[in-house]
């Protein structure tokens, strides 16, 4: 996959461009070459201190948006054997935005849910850029039925804008699907993992993202609504969009400090989308670890701990 640099990052860019002309090029056992490299390695670790050694919550939104960031298939295709995609809510239609099916993960039977954007342009266009519709939502929650059936726990990968806005999502009910998910996930008696791999923005991640545990990837957002949604609503200028990010505290760090996750989960330094495999067996490890604390534990507990875990969220103060 061509890489792609963020405003931020153009400092990498012509670095990284030459180290890859070199490797393809010339013989780096050339001292000529060699000591070029060695160079350029050094040029590269010391912009990269520069860069994401203290970045801004405007900085961490646009590496969780990142288009070479890993996506839910490429996690499963890691991480799990024996995928097995399921399609369609067997009433309107199937929903690439949103995918689902079981797979083995450390040898247990695992059902997997998760938001899906795509690489490249063809495929995020096909898949709708990880916006689901409501049959998308619909098919996560028959899968939710089966895996709830056969007591195999559940994995969710949130990775989305938001649900799709069109006209024709709201007249199929997407309000509606994305409540009962809610709804439904509370009710489930098998452990629910859940993941944020990149952003989580409104009820369109909220819809998938309730669970016994919540992580976070050290870059990725989550939030009730994105920084150029909030000034679209507000109708503040476009501009505010950064200072907003700072208002609406949506960084895994704001999340881990306020309660509402329960682990951020390192990523390579700089972000996923400049090491993927290191980020593979960061998230494997988080979710194995979770998997056995929470696979001894009685339906009936695992219910009880979810309900109080997400009454337990927020701060209130109670008006005179």
């Amino acid at each position: 996959m061509k890489r792609y640099y963020l405003d931020f990052e153009r400092k990498l860019e012509p670095l990284e461009r030459r180290i890859e002309e070199i490797r393809k090029f010339h013989d780096v056992e050339d001292p000529r070459y060699a000591s070029e490299l060695e160079n350029l390695y050094h040029k590269v670790r010391r912009a990269e201190r520069e860069i994401y050694g203290s970045m801004s919550n405007w900085q961490r939104l646009q590496l969780s948006r990142h288009v070479n960031r890993p996506h839910t298939l490429d996690y499963v295709g890691h991480l799990c054997t024996d995928f097995v995609e399921l399609h369609g809510d067997r009433r309107f239609n199937d929903d690439p935005a949103m995918v689902t099916g079981f797979a083995r993960f450390a040898g247990q039977g695992v059902a997997i849910v998760g938001h899906q954007k795509g690489n490249g342009l063809r495929e995020m266009a096909q898949r709708n850029f990880g916006m689901v519709n409501p049959e998308g939502y619909r098919k996560a929650r028959r899968i939710m039925e089966l895996a709830d059936r056969w007591r195999l726990p559940l994995f969710c990968f949130i990775d989305t804008p938001g649900a799709f806005p069109g006209i024709g999502a709201e007249e199929r009910g997407q309000a509606e699907a994305i409540a009962s998910n809610i709804e439904y996930m509370f009710a489930l008696s098998m452990p629910v993992i859940v993941t944020v791999i990149g952003e989580g923005m409104s009820g369109g991640a909220l819809a998938i993202g309730v669970g016994d545990r919540i992580g976070m990837l050290e870059h990725s957002i989550y939030s009730v609504i994105s920084p150029e949604g909030y000034v679209g609503v507000m109708k503040e200028d476009r501009s505010r969009a950064a200072h907003t990010a700072d208002i609406l505290k949506p960084t895994a760090q704001d999340l881990y400090r306020l309660g509402v996750i329960d682990e951020i989960i390192v990523e390579p330094f700089g972000g996923a989308h400049r090491d993927h495999e290191e980020t593979f067996r960061n998230v494997g490890r988080a979710l194995e670890r979770h998997l056995r604390e929470l696979l001894g534990l009685p339906a009936g507990e695992l219910k009880e701990k979810r309900y109080r875990k997400f009454r337990a969220m927020g701060v209130f103060e109670e008006a005179p």
